[in-house]
This record gives structure tokens, sequence and C-alpha cells, in this order.
């Protein structure tokens, strides 16, 4: 008898750069500028992102507005492409090209619900700021509506079986997954903001 891995799910998760690199620290400079300067974005962060706040409806272009943000973008298109070709892809990788790109920013108890990112092909978030018990990212088994009748997994299962797996939130890090994989923020533990940069690829 031979049992093999069907309908696996990949996810990519890679250091990007270090916490104290010039561009992480620009980064976190201009996050917190923007939560000051966008007027439109704390109204909207207010009614649909109670505690925190995102520009993900008023500034979410980042990567075409910002020089800093568009660095970062050009780091990240390389690990999209690895990532792209590992998922058999049947395009020309090279086209993929990020479509949005917006900020989080969660100060303790805030979370986001569990949603996917639809008309897009890939998505992600890189961590700018994680302070000691910043929530990571919860993914959820995209089978999980389909398992009926089956008993809980043991406390012990490898990560492939859980129906639930959380990254951990490290600054410098990239996540990056098919953007149907639905996915959620628990709130954070800890004192501090979980400042975060979240974004999309399509094919250009």
């Amino acid at each position: 008898m031979s049992i093999e891995s069907l309908f696996v799910t990949q996810v990519y998760a890679a250091r990007l750069q270090q916490a104290d690199s010039p561009l992480n620290l620009q980064l976190l400079r201009e996050c917190r500028q923007l939560r000051l300067d966008d007027a439109a974005g704390r109204r909207w962060s207010a009614d649909n992102y109670p505690g925190g706040y995102t520009s993900y409806d008023s500034a979410s272009h980042m990567q075409d507005r910002s020089p800093t943000f568009a660095r970062l973008a050009r780091l990240i298109d390389r690990r999209v492409r690895e990532f792209a070709r590992s998922l058999a892809f049947d395009v020309d990788v090279r086209r993929l090209a990020m479509t949005d790109c917006w900020v989080n920013i969660m100060p303790r108890g805030v979370a986001h619900s569990g949603h996917l990112h639809p008309l897009s092909l890939l998505s992600g978030t890189y961590y700018v700021s994680t302070p000691r018990g910043a929530a990571g990212l919860r993914l959820e088994d995209p089978r999980l509506e389909r398992f009926m009748a089956a008993p809980p997994r043991r406390r012990t299962a490898p990560r492939a079986l859980r129906p639930w797996v959380v990254l951990a939130a490290q600054a410098g890090r990239v996540v990056l997954f098919e953007s149907w994989l639905r996915h959620e923020v628990p709130p954070s533990r800890g004192p501090g903001e979980r400042i975060s940069i979240s974004f999309n690829y399509g094919i250009g």
C-alpha cells in the first residue's frame, strides 16, 4: 500500500530582509506617516477595521505612490516568480505584477476576520513590525466546509493535516499564498502595533 499527498496547498514564507535594515526602517516610518496623513483611510477603518488602521480602501497602490514601497515590490517580485514556478502555473511568470499594495496597523486586540482575495492570482503579506505577542497569519484548510462528519484532528497531527495553521509574524518576513486561500489575523496579545504590508499579484 502507498499513501501520497494530493491537492497540496503550498505556502511560501521566507526572510526578505532584516528588521533593522534601512529599507524596513523607512517602510516603518512611511506606514506610520500614512496613517497620520490618510484621513479617508482612518474614517473607513473606524467602520471596517475597528481599533486599527488600513489603507486598503484609500491608498491601495502604494507601490506606485512611494519609491520605498516600489523598492519593496521589486524585492518581492523575484520571490513571487519563484513561488509561481513551484506551483507549475502555465503562464509566463515574468508577466506577474503587483496590482494592489496597502498598509495594515493593528494594535493589541485588533483582529481581521477570515477572508480571501478574489480576482487575484497570488497574495501575500510583508511584516514591517511585529512586537512581542503579535498575532500570526492563520490559514484555513480549503476543504474545511466539506469535512461533514470528520472527527477532529489530534493535537499532535502533522501541520499538513491540521484544519488551521498559524504562521508566525516576523519583521522582515514575506508570506505568499494563492489568493483563494482563506486566512485571518487573530487579536494580538502583546503591547505595541503589528504593522504589515499586504499585496496582490495578477497577470500584467
